[in-house]
């Protein structure tokens, strides 16, 4: 069977804009051109997050691997992330069991918690260098409703034996000094410097023998057992196997009906007073529309975001800028009255959702030997640490069941009630 894949990548400038503060102690790892054409077990396109996590698990399992990007590793969709690295799911457990049901819901979000104690397992092991600290997570409610609905989420939690407490409004105040009616307490998070971390797993992939390639891919050609990438130079890439890791787009592919693309806002604050952080410096993220989430820096830092839209048009994305960062700000400050709201860099990207709030992993229909790894939502760097470990296994030949519950073309809830902006996460992106 044979298939094509036209390929037209996104340009990073089109996917991120403004300043961000990732990645300003880092070494940023060595980018060659192709100046041949060459053979490869495994083509990763794309050097971000996902494509450097893919890349060092398939090399760990002994295959060799090219990652291939058109423009310097890690400077899309990961330069722009909050890297709030949370195993708490867009979609709550509440919905999922409604889309799912329990059993099905449950096991998902176990297996984002383990992501989570997989990721700081490998930065652990490996000494990685990225600001990588363990962190709660406080999830707050929207009003007496939103109260009530975190309750019974906590409930749900607790049955399906995920850690975490309810905290009702004078506890959550005495304790947090936040003023809300109430909010999920949970331990298992973490927060890093996410281009610190894709350029450290990089060079892991590379001492395995990993080649970095700077190169952009124009066409892919799966026939027999391998595929062709063919690349902008002139060269092409014979591989057995290739892993699409482009961020939020999917080039050449009819787009999963499960799929939209939106745009998120965020910011960086000037270095605080550290007495003036909340208790344990949380990763806090609220569920109301339109939303916050905040968390603190190695350099006492408040970073803040939010205001997603579906605002897809680089320059209109661009132009909110001021007036989105002004918003951020003005929540930030009623939140957390204590923060010195001064911003040193303001940043936007435009990202990738689904209805259903999971990624979008595993084989392209109709494509053999082509497989995506597209960490979508807030999880996104947790979706793609899961990523590298399912397709590390698909390529060794092993299959589960719930791979499924990941699949492009799975069966999801309430496509057409997303598609007209009414579902939930209908802004939640990859913010964190």
């Amino acid at each position: 069977m044979a298939s094509d894949l036209d390929l037209a990548e996104s340009d990073h400038d089109q996917m991120v804009s403004g300043r961000s503060l990732w990645g300003k102690s880092g070494i940023r790892p060595e980018w060659r051109p192709i100046e041949q054409s060459f053979s490869t077990d495994v083509a990763v396109i794309g050097g971000g997050i996902t494509g450097a996590l893919v890349a060092e698990h398939l090399t760990a399992r002994g295959f060799s691997v090219a990652i291939i990007d058109r423009e310097e590793p890690g400077f899309g969709s990961t330069a722009a992330s909050t890297a709030m690295l949370q195993w708490e799911i867009d979609s709550t457990l509440t919905e999922l069991e409604d889309y799912y049901g329990f059993e099905r819901a449950a096991g998902i979000y176990r297996r984002s918690g383990a992501a989570v104690a997989g990721l700081s397992k490998l930065i652990a092991a490996n000494g990685i260098v990225c600001s990588f600290r363990p962190r709660n997570t406080l999830y707050l409610a929207d009003g007496r409703e939103g109260a009530r609905d975190l309750l019974e989420e906590r409930q749900l939690r607790r049955r399906a034996g995920l850690p975490g407490v309810y905290l009702e409004h004078p506890d959550l105040f005495t304790q947090f000094e936040l003023d809300r009616d109430g909010a999920i307490y949970s331990p298992g998070s973490a927060e890093c410097d996410p281009l610190l971390l894709t350029w450290a797993v990089l060079e892991m992939a590379m001492r395995r023998g990993a080649r970095l390639v700077n190169a952009s891919v124009t066409a892919l050609h799966s026939e027999g057992d391998h595929v062709t990438a063919e690349t902008d130079g002139g060269h092409v890439i014979e591989a057995r196997h290739v892993v699409l890791a482009t961020g939020y787009s999917m080039p050449g592919l009819d787009m999963p009906k499960l799929h939209r693309s939106s745009s998120s806002w965020a910011l960086a604050t000037v270095p605080q007073d550290p007495e003036n952080f909340w208790r344990d410096r949380a990763l806090i993220w609220e569920d109301s529309h339109p939303y916050l989430y905040m968390r603190t820096t190695a350099d006492n830092r408040i970073v803040a975001g939010g205001e997603d839209d579906e605002t897809i048009d680089a320059e209109a994305r661009d132009r909110k800028l001021p007036a989105k960062t002004m918003a951020i700000q003005e929540k930030m400050k009623r939140l957390w009255p204590k923060a010195d709201t001064r911003v040193e860099h303001a940043w936007c990207g435009t990202f990738g959702e689904t209805v259903d709030g999971l990624p979008l992993i595993g084989p392209v229909p109709e494509t053999p030997h082509v497989f995506a790894a597209y960490g979508y939502g807030g999880n996104g760097i947790t979706f793609s640490y899961l990523a590298a470990q399912m397709i590390g296994a698909m390529l060794a030949g092993m299959h589960r069941d719930w791979f499924e519950d990941f699949a492009l073309d799975r069966d999801g809830p309430g496509l057409a009630r997303f598609h007209s902006g009414m579902h939930r996460s209908e802004t939640e992106s990859q913010r964190r």
